[in-house]
């Protein structure tokens, strides 16, 4: 069984130049969800070095948060015009 769990990482970030790294530092580790809503699927190493990461971009002024979600919580979250996949994929495979 993984020990990858659900994260919801929001970011309020007032500089161009600075939105841009972290996007960058988010893109390849999570779905973007909406303009500064990401949903990823980490476990807590990858959790705490994409936040260290994200405070090494962010100045004073900007705005960080991390949600983890638990498998009950995710399981509940209900999206408008996506399809609703927040159930972790299976680690098993079927030997037909």
């Amino acid at each position: 069984m993984s020990d990858k769990r659900w994260y919801l990482v929001s970011y309020d970030i007032r500089d161009d130049k600075r939105w841009r790294r972290a996007y960058k530092q988010l893109q390849g580790r999570g779905e973007r969800i909406h303009y500064s809503l990401f949903r990823c699927r980490l476990n807590r190493t990858e959790m705490e070095a994409l936040r260290w990461e994200l405070e090494t971009i962010l100045d004073d002024e900007d705005d960080l948060m991390f949600i983890h979600l638990c498998p009950r919580c995710a399981g509940r979250v209900r999206e408008r015009g996506k399809g609703n996949d927040w159930n972790p994929p299976s680690d098993r495979f079927e030997v037909l």
